[in-house]
Formats: C-alpha cells, sequence, structure tokens
C-alpha cells in the first residue's frame, strides 16, 4: 500500500491538534453568506460527494519566498495528498482556520523523477533539503517520532510551487499574476521574525527540531534545482501571445 507514511502515522496525522491557531490575512470584501446560501451549503455537505478532497490527510507548515524576490517571504499551510509513491499534491492556505484563503499549490516528487525532468523545467523546481534540516518544515499535531520518519521521506524531494493569491500583500482578491515560489536552502535566508511567530503559535522549536533531525542525511542537490541561486530565475506573467499556449492540448 503506497501511503505518504506508515499507516499508524497517517492515523495519528488525523489525530493530531496542529490547526486552527493561525488566522487568515485576508478579510475578503462581500456581504455575509444569504440565509438561502447557507442552507445550499449545508445541504450540499450533507449530499454531496468529496472523494478527491478526502486525501489531502497531511497538514505541513512551511514558508515559501518569491522567485526572484527572496526578501518577500510567507508562511504556508500545505494540506498534502498521496498520489502514489514518488508523486504528491498540496493545496496551500494561508492559515489553518474556517478563515483560511487558499493561496496556490505545490507538486511534490521524489529524486528519481525530478532527475528526469528537461533541464529548462528543473528551473521551476526547489529542493526540500534545508527545509527539513534546518526544523523550519514541521508536521504540527503528530508525534515526534512520527513527524521525523514523515521527514527522512521529504528531504530528498523536489517542489514546484504557484502562488494563486498574494495574501502576504494585504491583497483583498486573488489578482495579479500568479507566482512561482521557491524554499530556502541556507541558514539566515529566513526571517527569524516570522519563524519565531510561527514556532510561538505552535508552541514548538525549530532549533529544537533541528537538532532531532541531525541524523537525517542531507541528500546531494540534483543540478537544476534551486536555479535562482545562479541567478536563473523563472516567473510567471500574463501576456496576449497567443504563442504561450499554442502548444498545449
Amino acid at each position: 500500500m503506497n501511503k505518504f507514511v506508515p499507516v499508524w502515522i497517517l492515523a495519528l496525522t488525523l489525530m493530531g491538534c496542529g490547526g486552527k491557531n493561525s488566522s487568515s490575512n485576508i478579510d475578503a470584501p462581500g456581504d455575509e453568506k444569504t440565509v438561502k446560501d447557507k442552507t445550499l451549503n449545508a445541504g450540499a455537505e450533507l449530499m454531496q460527494d468529496k472523494t478527491p478532497l478526502k486525501g489531502f490527510s497531511t497538514y505541513l507548515d512551511g514558508f515559501h519566498f518569491y522567485n526572484g524576490n527572496i526578501n518577500s517571504q510567507m508562511e504556508a499551510h500545505h494540506y498534502v495528498n498521496q498520489i502514489n509513491d514518488d508523486v504528491y499534491q498540496a493545496i496551500i492556505f494561508d492559515g489553518n482556520g474556517k478563515d483560511a484563503k487558499i493561496m496556490g499549490v505545490e507538486y511534490i516528487i521524489t529524486a528519481p523523477m525530478f532527475a528526469r525532468l528537461a533541464p529548462e523545467e528543473k528551473k521551476l523546481w526547489h529542493s526540500h533539503h534545508h527545509e527539513v534540516s534546518s526544523g523550519s518544515l514541521i508536521a504540527p499535531g503528530i508525534p515526534e517520532v512520527a513527524e521525523h520518519e514523515l521527514m527522512e521521506k521529504l528531504v530528498s524531494t523536489y517542489g514546484k510551487t504557484i502562488h494563486t493569491w498574494h495574501t502576504d500583500q494585504e491583497k483583498e482578491l486573488p489578482i495579479g499574476s500568479p507566482m512561482i515560489m521557491m524554499g530556502f536552502t541556507k541558514d539566515g535566508q529566513l526571517n527569524p521574525g516570522i519563524l519565531r511567530d510561527r514556532d510561538k503559535r505552535f508552541n514548538i522549536s525549530s532549533a529544537q527540531k533541528k537538532l532531532h533531525r541531525k541524523d537525517i542525511r542531507t541528500p546531494e542537490i540534483i543540478p537544476g534545482a534551486n536555479a535562482w541561486e545562479k541567478g536563473e530565475v523563472r516567473q510567471l506573467v500574463i501576456t496576449d501571445k497567443v504563442d504561450s499556449v499554442a502548444h498545449k492540448h
């Protein structure tokens, strides 16, 4: 059975209490839901099947920055679904409560899968080695032993992240171009203030997690990942040129 982690750990993940302590950055404008809307939503909740969403069972909290601007950083709440032993998908929110807004998505793949990508494609992906070893990536609400096993898996994976709602900029609506995000690769890159704030809310110590993960072997990074470190930044733009979609079918 292919699972993100062993079944017993997955069960602990579902039982964990690592949520509802991080509010959304956005108070979207608009009127309150009408009674009719609330009734329709309640009926849909009871009667409609939501099988694709049920697989998003693992919760990870970490940090991203805009590719090309390492000083623009934000916390990201990932809800992860495993497709198979090599590919995962995550929905990213700006919080973990009822008011959380979807910021974007992340696709996560193992090293063998990443190695197969074309050179230009690799420039859109980032490694997770430092996020794991630094203690900045956490799985809130599960025991340390379960989180450690999960991080042993994640340390050698690669992520492609696109944010569609830039809630860190206090925008009221998801406007502007989607943006490719990157992950941190060295100590001193992540703003210590946002790390302290996150640790306080979750009542954890990233420094302690870093010590506990010293036995996790840091893999050799496959060339092509983290291209921003070499100044090879790739970013999305909105264009009226149809050539950008002509080859997609």
